[in-house]
């Protein structure tokens, strides 16, 4: 097996972006803040973006609650620790401060339907999160970022949402919308003719006059910044196909999980992204050399002759644990004949949750492996 060496990769200055992706409920988020705690423990100036809205991580982390500006972790570190939550509205609000005037701004963060994508809209937190990171790198006060990306159950979204977003924006229907605006104020009719008149009184109908209005005022005020949004999406995907960005794919060893995890490998190769290794959560390794068979041979005898009933108990879950230990063996190594090239880091599970910085400090070292 190609092991990943965990400690080699955060020591390298040139690994500057650490992109922890998997589906959900597998220790993402918890391995995102333990990477960073590890890294800043090892001297470097760190920061770790969460998407995660659970207050358990905040906690862990000393702070009383996260939110979508970077605050610093106490402890006792080599270099430096900061964490934050993302806060989708805030992140949509601020790029609409940045690329439009104040005037426009106002008309547009007051708009309904405005109100609704930027918290409701399909993609939007895997846009914002990436937008996010964009700006954590242009900041330039950290020297590794460590991303916790949206839970995404069959596909990385948050590379598609860039492009997605920005193509539902520049659609054919928001285009209709914006014609007014585009047309110096002629009316729609003698743009696209009479017949888009019937088509809006239908849409009408359906969706409310009232929703269709915000929609072409939104779209109108918005109309301006969509070279801005295909820039800023251009740039952070540029950023994630970068030398100095690394992608984790995040795992348990479960056969459904390390599907998924294939699926995350290939699709990062079809999109020549860096894709850094695997990690493997919740293993059970085995800690002692004793066989299965063995084991359950010397229960037997304990509890015929009635003695040691409670030696008995422990080999019996001696013997479950290294079944369920070769179970993860050999679908780890089923992962591994299928992708050949990819580092593997198995992290034993703790006996508890993680609930304080020193739970995420012993992740840390399972992660490389202590």
């Amino acid at each position: 097996m190609n092991r990943l060496d965990v400690d080699a990769l955060l020591d390298d200055p040139a690994t500057r972006v650490l992109v922890c992706c998997g589906s959900g409920g597998v220790g993402k988020t918890t391995t995102a803040a333990a990477l960073a705690v590890r890294a800043a423990e090892r001297g470097r100036r760190a920061v770790v973006l969460t998407i995660d809205p659970a207050r358990r991580l905040a906690q862990s982390l000393g702070l009383r609650e996260l939110d979508n500006n970077p605050r610093r972790v106490e402890g006792e570190f080599k270099g430096d620790l900061h964490a934050m939550m993302l806060d989708m509205r805030r992140t949509f609000d601020d790029m609409v401060w940045q690329h439009a005037g104040r005037e426009r701004a106002e008309q547009i963060l007051a708009n309904p339907f405005y109100q609704t994508i930027s918290t409701s809209f399909s993609g939007t937190q895997e846009y914002m999160a990436m937008e996010k990171l964009g700006q954590l790198a242009a900041q330039d006060e950290w020297d590794l970022i460590v991303v916790d990306t949206p839970p995404s159950r069959s596909a990385l979204d948050f590379l598609d949402a860039p492009q997605r977003l920005s193509a539902v924006l520049d659609g054919k229907l928001i285009r209709m919308l914006s014609a007014p605006a585009r047309a110096g104020g002629r009316g729609i009719r003698k743009i696209v003719g009479a017949g888009f008149g019937l088509f809006t009184k239908a849409v009408s109908t359906i969706v409310g006059g009232q929703l269709l209005h915000d929609a072409s005022t939104f779209v109108q005020a918005l109309d301006s910044m969509f070279g801005g949004f295909r820039q800023r999406a251009q740039a952070t995907y540029d950023l994630l196909r970068s030398p100095g960005t690394g992608f984790l794919v995040i795992a348990a060893a479960e056969p459904d999980a390390l599907r998924e995890a294939s699926y995350f490998v290939e699709r990062l190769s079809a999109e020549h992204m860096p894709l850094t290794g695997l990690v493997a959560n919740r293993t059970h390794p085995v800690l002692a050399p004793l066989p299965a068979p063995g084991a359950l041979a010397a229960a037997d005898r304990l509890e015929r002759s009635g003695d040691a009933p409670l030696a008995a108990a422990v080999l019996r879950v001696h013997a479950d644990r290294v079944a369920v230990a070769d179970r993860e063996k050999r679908l780890l190594a089923r992962f591994t004949r299928a992708h050949p090239g990819v580092p593997l880091i198995g992290v034993p599970a703790l006996p508890a949750d993680v609930h304080d910085l020193d739970g995420l400090h012993e992740i840390g070292r399972r992660l490389a492996g202590e």
